[in-house]
């Protein structure tokens, strides 16, 4: 990276714009815009920006994980279902050279069986999934620590 940039991205996939409306027993009651507004708070008192992305279409996850290679510092994707379909995630996570991490509302591994491969899993730095929307918390801690000892 040329240019050290403060800024870490966190980028969120399908049906998240509707979080605190469903399935409120597993993903519980706050919206995408509380998780934002704890995000930004999070990432400012530590010094970074905040870039806070959600789309329902796979090619603009990839654009925006390719913005992420010149532009964020580290990335925080919750890709959601694609966790288990998108290899088109992954080959775009391969291209970055920042600290990613995964990270899921609920735990995966606990739920459908089809939710128990995570292609993006093999692309990231770590995971942070179960702990509802305290691993967004957990994961810029994550890579904020990835960066200070790099």
């Amino acid at each position: 990276m040329a240019t050290m940039t403060k800024t870490i991205y966190i980028l969120n996939g399908p049906n998240l714009n509707l979080l605190g409306q469903r399935e409120p027993e597993i993903y519980g009651s706050q919206t995408l815009g509380d998780v934002q507004s704890l995000c930004k708070t999070a990432c400012e008192s530590n010094g970074y920006t905040l870039e806070f992305l959600q789309t329902n279409i796979e090619g603009e996850l990839v654009n925006h994980i390719q913005e992420a290679r010149t532009k964020a510092c580290g990335l925080i994707i919750n890709p959601a279902a694609y966790t288990h379909t998108s290899i088109a995630l992954y080959d775009a996570l391969k291209t970055l050279t920042i600290p990613i991490i995964e990270v899921h509302i609920s735990q995966p591994a606990a739920r459908e069986s089809f939710r128990q491969v995570s292609y993006v899993a093999q692309a990231a730095t770590g995971t942070i999934s179960g702990l509802g929307v305290n691993s967004y918390l957990l994961a810029i801690t994550a890579v904020i620590n990835k960066l200070d000892n790099a």
